[in-house]
């Protein structure tokens, strides 16, 4: 059993990567084909993409009763999305900030993180809680698609203007590369979810931790993927609003989702360790973005010391993991 699940944790890994690169190329080749400016493609386009396997593996994982694996996925995928990719982009090219972000995407993701702590501070996840923040998720989607509408400009007018029938082949094309993605990210986060499980429960890890680690770090490298390569690219709006947006729809979407499935009682270490991570990075970030020199860039200082917290964490974590299957190797 311990070698079939390793062989799926490894093809569903490669799989994963391989189709969440295809599905946010896709994705944002037909945004652009109706004009949605490179920001809020980050932020809503290849944020909402490179959430869908943390959505399909926190839905199973609620489904087949594993309420911890989802929780786990969610915020440690937000801790890994700033700590470790913006990280390590920022290391690879240093990531200029709008003030836009400043003022309206950055406190949006401020206040969705503290109600995030809010509602867990009692180690509940309620039904209530999971509408709550579904619904608030619907207004930011509101919101965004029509300052989207409203800032429509001359783009369309240039793009169409091309030949339609060569317009109309390209658009279909993506779109059915658009659908082939989304369906490996689906299979490839299943067969992920289940290789996982089974190598850590063999070693006798619990839901919270399999979710906090192996399957938050896998469900992350399509963040991780398209971040480098948009600074590549120059698009620097379209990383940052990458991790900004996914970190906004794993605590709003994939908790929400989660939670209505499977409401969702946690230890008090989930509060005191994960979310005040995950806080602590999130208002890190704002200040970072701010620039104690009004940069507005997030250097490559900036990165070493968000890598060096994810690398703590990270160890720390691995104690945990120790600690436990350690215990429940003694108890057995």
């Amino acid at each position: 059993m311990i070698i079939e699940s390793s062989f799926a944790l490894i093809f569903g890994l490669l799989v994963l990567i391989w189709s969440a690169d295809r599905f946010i190329d896709s994705t944002a080749s037909v945004a652009r084909h109706f004009g949605i400016s490179p920001l809020l493609i980050g932020m809503v386009i290849v944020g909402f993409g490179t959430s869908a396997p943390e959505m399909v593996v926190s839905t199973f994982s609620s489904i087949q009763g594993n309420p911890g694996i989802a929780i786990g996925n969610a915020y440690g995928s937000n801790i890994a999305n700033i700590a470790l990719i913006l990280g390590l982009t920022a290391l690879i090219c240093p990531i200029s900030v709008q003030p836009r972000i400043l003022f309206k995407e950055l406190p949006a993701l401020l206040f969705v993180t503290a109600l995030a702590a809010f509602q867990l501070y009692d180690n509940e996840l309620t039904r209530l809680d999971s509408i709550i923040l579904l619904s608030l998720l619907i207004l930011l989607l509101f919101l965004a698609f029509r300052q989207a509408k409203n800032a429509k400009d001359s783009n369309n007018t240039e793009l169409f203007s091309k030949n339609p029938q060569t317009v109309q082949i390209s658009l279909g094309k993506e779109i059915l590369w658009l659908l082939c993605g989304l369906i490996l990210l689906i299979a490839s986060s299943r067969v992920l979810v289940w290789g996982a499980v089974n190598i850590a429960r063999f070693f006798g890890v619990s839901d919270l931790i399999i979710g906090l680690t192996i399957v938050a770090t896998g469900t992350s490298l399509p963040e991780l993927a398209s971040s480098i390569a948009a600074v590549r690219k120059g698009e620097h709006d379209v990383a940052l609003g990458n991790i900004l947006g996914s970190n906004l729809f794993n605590t709003l979407a994939v908790v929400g989702i989660a939670g209505i499935i499977h409401p969702v009682t946690v230890g008090s270490e989930l509060f005191f360790r994960d979310i005040l991570m995950m806080s602590m990075l999130t208002v890190s970030l704002f200040i970072m973005c701010i620039g104690f020199g009004g940069t507005g860039k997030i250097n490559r200082v900036y990165g070493a010391l968000l890598l060096a917290c994810y690398i703590s964490y990270t160890a720390y974590l691995g104690l945990c993991i120790i600690n436990e299957s350690s215990l429940n190797h003694f108890n057995f």
